[in-house]
């Protein structure tokens, strides 16, 4: 699949672009983003707890069954932290395996969930195991999704020790990289105080991941990878 990077966006940006600057302009800044997978879930409320702490905008790709239907609440807050709230899929099916009218299924229903508690139907998706194609890419478009992958991961379902999850982080993290974390797993959450106050510390602004492509706004079916 050909994929553009978030910084290529920016730059190629048109002059009347209108995507929407978070706390700095990142063709000037050291951006990053973070992201997290597959929630939300019962630890989710502390990371939102920690974020608003630490005054961190993230991006949420979430999944809508046993999730977002779950957890309404955590949802709704999310959107009022001024979180991005996008979608996971509905029950984390491989799209790349499904047939056209599946995979639409799978982002719709989560769609219309998230809309129904927030009031905004996500603009954002990530593919399960980011596998997609080119008729995954063509039903995101047609429901108005940019698909977003990623370039740093600490595979924290594989693990749930918290200093080996910020190590991991924190090696391959990098100008207007994207981190893929899950808030489901029980030791990602601990790790994420000291990824931010590290990160920060190297100078990174925390971003959310249209906040990290502006003035270009995600353009539907267009998959992003730094």
């Amino acid at each position: 699949m050909e994929t553009t990077a978030p910084g290529s966006a920016r730059a190629e940006a048109a002059s009347d672009a209108k995507g929407t600057f978070g706390p700095v302009d990142c063709r000037k800044a050291k951006c990053i983003a973070l992201t997290f997978d597959a929630g939300p879930g019962e630890d989710t409320p502390h990371l939102l707890d920690v974020l608003k702490e630490k005054k961190v905008p993230a991006t949420f790709f979430l999944l809508g069954k046993n999730h977002v239907l779950k957890h309404p609440e955590t949802v709704r807050r999310m959107e009022a932290e001024g979180h991005e709230v996008a979608n996971h899929t509905w029950s984390h099916e491989i799209l790349t395996d499904k047939k056209p009218d599946e995979i639409r299924a799978e982002l719709q229903k989560t769609q219309d969930a998230i809309a129904e508690i927030t009031g905004k139907k996500p603009r954002l998706m990530r593919p399960p195991q980011g596998r997609t194609d080119d008729t995954v890419s063509e039903v995101s478009k047609e429901l108005g999704l940019s698909q977003i992958l990623w370039s740093t991961t600490a595979k924290d379902y594989s693990t749930n020790d918290s200093a080996l999850i910020r190590k991991r982080t924190l090696d391959q993290a990098g100008k207007d990289g994207i981190i893929l974390l899950h808030d489901i797993y029980k030791g990602t959450v601990p790790a994420v105080p000291g990824i931010i106050d590290a990160l920060q510390k190297d100078g990174y602004t925390f971003v959310t991941v249209p906040q990290l492509m502006a003035p270009a706004e995600p353009v539907p079916g267009t998959v992003y990878r730094p």
